[in-house]
């Protein structure tokens, strides 16, 4: 059982329901419908070495979590699973009775401090990288090593390919030899019919050496950049991996609002601050947001980035105060919790 198309069929999820932004109630035109769900293993399977943990589909929309792992990420306090102990009625697409032993008082703790607000600056990261890729897009044609190498001639330090130029020289008939001492330094020749192999073959990530008799004298001394280089092709590499993935009409949308930054995730980095503060002071978890409008003008673009940020940090700055009151236990008992895992376990293979 490997495919959510077996595990539908096998009669082993218990539990299942529609997570994410229409559980919260934050859904838009275009959000997706989020599935998550709970399945225990068939019995051989569980103790055969075909262990499962989570069974999902390619764009991890749709994910179902087995029963071990399930209870496992809940102990940590997890934030995407312990919500989906407390999933509004209307969201629960089906419920076996034996997942209700599967208490909201078992797991939570003062552990969602850090969870639910490191969490949260995932979100504000991702934000910042949006922001750094529309402020700074990385341009179609790639540069090549002739864009990163530097020539020294007389008292000036200036492009390889503005030096050619002036000079009405071609790139392949330059050789280069290295000289000693002097890192990614090296001496350029010239010659049109001498063999020379150029600054650099096409696609290729450094420089070219030639063989040059000792006679000959260089015309001009030669700096490839290798750092600077090495710094662009990663960012070139990013940013048009980030083109190809990214979500089009995300993206057109929060180029639309003009304020340069992802607003989804920054709504949410607030939703989980904000739930992490309800935790602490009523020992809930809410999923559906009574914040929803401010939540969804923060999608809606209607607030500047930097004044997210510094109410972001704020709120963060003041979990202390609050956890440190609460009468959350400091963390899950984990024998408690071992416990439970296994009187489900025994409970669901006795009744298949």
């Amino acid at each position: 059982m490997k495919t959510i198309e077996e595990l539908k069929t096998s009669g082993s999820i218990i539990f299942e329901c529609i997570s994410g932004s229409r559980a919260y109630g934050l859904a838009t035109a275009t959000s997706d419908t989020d599935i998550r769900g709970v399945f225990i293993l068939p019995k051989e399977q569980f103790y055969s070495l075909e262990y499962v943990g989570q069974i999902n589909n390619e764009t991890n929309d749709i994910v179902y979590y087995e029963l071990r792992k399930f209870i496992e990420l809940l102990s940590k306090n997890n934030p995407n699973i312990l919500e989906l102990l407390n999933i509004p009625e209307d969201c629960v697409l089906y419920k076996d009775p034996i997942f209700d032993q599967i208490k909201m008082e078992y797991f939570l703790s003062k552990l969602c401090k850090n969870t639910f607000a490191n969490y949260a600056y995932t979100q504000i990261k991702k934000a910042r990288g949006l922001n750094k890729k529309i402020v700074n897009p990385v341009e179609k044609d790639r540069k090549s090593v002739l864009d990163f190498c530097y020539v020294r001639t007389e008292k000036q330090s200036i492009a390889l390919k503005k030096y050619l130029e002036g000079k009405q020289l071609e790139a392949q008939y330059c050789g280069l030899v290295k000289i000693p001492h002097m890192k990614d330094c090296y001496n350029l020749f010239y010659g049109e019919n001498k063999g020379y192999q150029g600054i650099a073959r096409e696609n290729a990530n450094e420089v070219c050496l030639s063989s040059v008799p000792k006679e000959e004298v260089p015309i001009a001394l030669l700096y490839f950049n290798v750092d600077g280089y090495s710094s662009y092709c990663k960012k070139y590499k990013e940013y048009w991996t980030w083109v190809e993935k990214r979500n089009e009409e995300r993206y057109k949308n929060n180029v639309a609002h003009g304020k340069n930054y992802d607003t989804k995730n920054m709504m949410h980095t607030f939703r989980l601050l904000h739930m992490a503060e309800e935790i602490a002071k009523e020992g809930i978890v809410s999923v559906r947001r009574s914040d929803r409008d401010y939540l969804l003008k923060m999608k809606n673009g209607d607030f500047e980035y930097d004044d997210l940020v510094n109410e972001a940090e704020k709120i963060k700055s003041g979990l202390d105060d609050f956890y440190n009151q609460s009468s959350l236990m400091e963390r899950p008992n984990l024998d408690v919790v071992n416990q439970l895992l296994v009187t489900i376990r025994k409970k669901f293979y006795k009744t298949i």
